[in-house]
């Protein structure tokens, strides 16, 4: 439990949201695929991260707890009549690339949309796992203990992930 002042509280969030703002930024977008909705979850991301962070056990890091707050929200937000609603218009957010050439930053930005726009295709248990391992740099067990699923689930849903997006990859390119 979390026996500081105020100040000390204030302090900790602060660090928590400069650590791991963007990339709860990114990983609530890879669920609801909108910038402004991503924004907003991050900032709930932090609201409940503040309101709970007396109740933080230390039983995992803070990086897997507000993950986890993350998905519980997205999934929240994905089921709400809405949300389901809305029309996606917006790309995966990638992480800083260095690109020398306007050709290179254009073949990159294509490349960068059609394989997101295939993730995005994949069905929600496949897309979680990919993004949270490739794109989050997850470990099995961080991935395991964030979805409470078994490793081995998380084994076999990339494996899986990868193969349908193999497939929708090779015929976006023989029908492209």
């Amino acid at each position: 439990m979390w026996n500081q002042d105020d100040q000390g509280v204030d302090e900790l969030l602060e660090w928590l949201m400069n650590e791991y703002g963007q990339s709860i930024t990114r990983l609530a977008f890879t669920y609801t695929k909108q910038n402004h909705t991503a924004e907003d979850i991050a900032q709930e991301v932090f609201i409940k991260c503040y309101r709970k962070l007396d109740e933080f056990r230390h039983e995992s890091s803070y990086k897997t707890w507000l993950y986890s707050i993350t998905v519980n929200l997205c999934k929240d937000k994905l089921k709400s009549w809405s949300f389901r609603n809305i029309i996606f218009s917006d790309l995966l957010p990638t992480k800083a690339k260095l690109m020398e050439t306007p050709e290179s930053q254009l073949l990159n930005f294509e490349n960068n949309r059609m394989l997101a726009d295939q993730i995005f295709s994949l069905p929600l248990k496949y897309r979680e796992v990919i993004i949270l391992y490739y794109y989050e740099e997850l470990s099995y067990n961080e991935v395991s203990d964030l979805l409470k699923i078994k490793i081995s689930t998380v084994k076999s849903r990339l494996h899986r992930a990868r193969l349908l997006l193999k497939h929708k990859l090779e015929r976006s390119i023989s029908n492209g």
